[in-house]
C-alpha cells in the first residue's frame, strides 16, 4: 500500500466522481483507477461502486476513508516536522479566516510573503462553522475569527486582541458622534446587516433575542465590503466587529453598550495537534502588526 494510493482514494472518495478527482490530482482518469484498482487488489475488497451514473463507497470504502485521512494526515505532518528541525520554512499553510477578520489580515499576509518566498499560502474565507469543521477535518491549519459562542471540544482558542460588537455608520452619520449606543437607541433606524450565519450576525441576534426591541432590517448580505459600502452611501445601520472595519475609510465604529458580549479576536487550533513552523511564524507576524499589537494578549510568549 502506497501513500499515493490512499491519496488517490481519499481525493475519490470526497468527490465520488472519478473525473473531477483526477482533474483535482493533475493525473489521467485511466491512472487514477489503475492505481485504485491496484489498493483494492492488495486490500482484497471493493472500495468503490462503479456504473454508468454514480460512484458510492462500499462498506469496505467507508471504513477505509477515516483511517487513510489520519494515515496521509501523519505523513504530512512528518514531512513538515523533519523540514522545521532543519530550520526549512517551505510546504504549504493552510488558514482560515472568518470575513469580518479579514481587514486586519492584508499586513501580516503581504510580510509573510516577503519574508518566506518558499511557503505557498492557503487562504479560505468561510463562516465559523465551517472553518471549524475544516480544522477538526485538518484542512487548514488554523483559524483566524472572533470568540465562537459555542464550545467545540477538540479545539483550542487563544485570545489574540480584544474586541467588541459595534455599531457600524458613516462618518457623518446622527450616531457617529456618539461615546456608546444603546439597543433602545437604535429602534429608530433602519438596518442593513450581515447575513445568519456570519459571527456579528449570530452574537447580535444573541444580544437582542434576550430583550424586548424591534428593528427595521432593509437588507442582508454575506459580503461585508459590498455592506460597508452600502453603509457610506446611506444612513442605514448595521453591527459588526469593530476590527471588521480596520483600515476603512468613511465610517465610524461606535461600541454596542452591551458589556457582557465582547467579540475577542483569536487563534483557533486543534488540541495536541503538531504547530507548523511557518503556522508560529505568521502568528508571530500577525501578533506584531499594526492591527493587533495594541491590543495583543501574551500566550505566544
Amino acid at each position: 500500500m502506497e501513500l499515493r494510493q490512499l491519496r488517490y482514494f481519499v481525493k475519490a472518495a470526497e468527490t465520488l466522481n472519478f473525473s473531477e478527482a483526477a482533474k483535482g490530482l493533475y493525473i489521467t482518469q485511466s491512472t487514477l483507477s489503475q492505481q485504485i484498482r491496484q489498493l483494492e487488489t492488495e486490500l482484497d475488497v471493493q472500495l468503490f461502486q462503479r456504473n454508468s451514473h454514480e460512484v458510492t463507497l462500499t462498506e469496505a470504502g467507508a471504513e477505509l476513508l477515516p483511517y487513510a485521512k489520519e494515515t496521509l494526515y501523519a505523513a504530512d505532518t512528518c514531512k513538515e516536522h523533519i523540514r522545521d528541525l532543519q530550520q526549512l520554512l517551505t510546504g504549504t499553510l493552510n488558514i482560515g479566516v472568518t470575513y469580518s477578520f479579514s481587514p486586519i489580515l492584508t499586513e501580516t499576509v503581504l510580510a509573510f510573503m516577503k519574508l518566506y518566498p518558499e511557503v505557498k499560502l492557503n487562504i479560505f474565507y468561510k463562516t465559523m462553522t465551517e472553518l471549524m469543521q475544516m480544522l477538526v477535518k485538518r484542512e487548514v491549519d488554523f483559524v483566524l475569527a472572533f470568540k465562537p459562542t459555542r464550545r467545540y471540544e477538540q479545539i483550542e482558542s487563544h485570545i489574540l486582541f480584544d474586541n467588541h460588537l459595534s455599531v457600524i455608520v458613516r462618518s457623518d452619520h446622527a450616531l457617529a458622534q456618539k461615546q456608546k449606543v444603546t439597543l433602545g437607541e437604535l429602534e429608530k433606524y433602519e438596518f442593513a446587516l450581515p447575513s445568519k450565519g456570519l459571527q456579528a450576525r449570530n452574537t447580535f441576534d444573541q444580544v437582542f433575542s434576550e430583550r424586548d426591541y424591534k428593528f427595521k432590517v432593509r437588507v442582508e448580505l454575506n459580503e461585508v465590503n459590498i455592506l460597508l459600502k452600502l453603509i457610506k452611501k446611506s444612513n442605514l445601520v448595521t453591527i459588526l466587529s469593530e476590527a471588521t472595519i480596520h483600515d476603512e475609510s468613511g465610517v465610524k465604529a461606535i461600541p454596542l453598550d452591551v458589556n457582557e458580549y465582547e467579540m475577542e479576536g483569536c487563534i483557533h487550533t486543534l488540541k495536541h495537534a503538531y504547530r507548523k513552523h511557518s503556522a508560529l511564524k505568521f502568528i508571530h507576524l500577525l501578533s506584531e502588526s499594526n492591527a493587533i499589537r495594541e491590543r495583543m494578549h501574551t500566550w505566544l510568549g
